[in-house]
């Protein structure tokens, strides 16, 4: 479903910091690694993958298992928007999980990693069940007014836990108020007098939609974000204040990358500070 991605300057400030760090830990890390990089004033690093069956974009072992179970495998075929920045863009395909800031990437390379799935540590932290395996790139069908649904995806599904995940990305977008009235349950899920709006138009429009599409599966929504983001982190509380249903509210997660990095393997915990510079410390 489409949506226009504006954000404030400040917003939009917070994340090209990040980008440019990211940017250049690969510049150094790539050198290594079969890559391009994109055009512009800040390059993103596109990685792409080796004869010997490595990816430079991704934590070896992570890679090794992703492409040996074909659910997760199709993942990596999640096309690159801006192919355009490229050089000779027209010679080969990119995908969004090359590039070296994409959270789907980061998200997999925990999750697909040996061990994770086995770390209590972690399943306490989002009060999962230990075990349980992700799926990736999951279509709620939250469903519309007219019979249809809305055919967008969390990013990842583990147990009831429904994922937005987030990285250097400058937003979540905003939704004219007739797209946001399609939602059957949008009124009933939120005080719209505290939803925060950029001039006519909500914000934070994936936030919103993910949220609906855990009252729909009565499933719990969590957003994973980088704790050099405040930004990402308050719009997350501005959505959160605005939930009206207590239980609802009560089900709702935030969860930082070094968070998460805290609960995995000391290796896995180095590839993540040396090439996203997320720390565990």
């Amino acid at each position: 479903m489409p949506h226009r991605s504006s954000e404030p300057p400040d917003r939009v400030s917070t994340a090209s910091n990040l980008r440019r760090e990211v940017s250049a830990r690969n510049l150094v890390r790539a050198a290594g690694h079969m890559h391009e990089t994109t055009y512009g004033a800040v390059q993103s690093v596109i990685y792409s993958s080796s004869e010997d069956g490595t990816h430079g974009n991704f934590y070896p072992a992570a890679y090794r298992r992703i492409i040996a179970r074909p659910e997760w495998a199709r993942r990596l075929t999640k096309a690159y928007t801006a192919s355009d920045r490229v050089p000779r863009s027209s010679d080969r395909q990119r995908c969004e999980l090359d590039c070296a800031a994409s959270s789907d990437a980061l998200l997999m390379n925990m999750f697909c990693a040996p061990g994770t799935c086995r770390s209590a540590v972690l399943y306490r932290l989002l009060n999962v069940e230990p075990g349980v395996q992700p799926q990736f790139g999951v279509r709620t069908h939250t469903p519309l007014r007219g019979g249809y649904d809305d055919r967008t995806e969390a990013d990842m599904q583990l147990g009831d836990l429904l994922v937005e995940a987030k990285f250097s990305e400058s937003g979540f977008g905003t939704a004219r108020p007739n797209l946001m009235a399609r939602y059957p349950e949008f009124e009933q899920v939120f005080d719209l007098e505290r939803l925060p709006r950029l001039r006519t138009e909500f914000r934070h429009y994936q936030l919103l939609r993910g949220v609906l599409a855990a009252q729909h599966l009565g499933c719990r929504f969590a957003l994973f974000c980088d704790a050099r983001r405040p930004d990402l982190q308050e719009a997350w509380l501005q959505v959160l204040s605005a939930v009206a249903p207590l239980e609802l509210r009560n089900s709702l997660l935030l969860v930082t990358w070094q968070e998460l990095a805290r609960c995995l393997s000391r290796p896995l915990q180095k590839f993540l500070a040396d090439k996203y510079g997320i720390t565990a410390g």
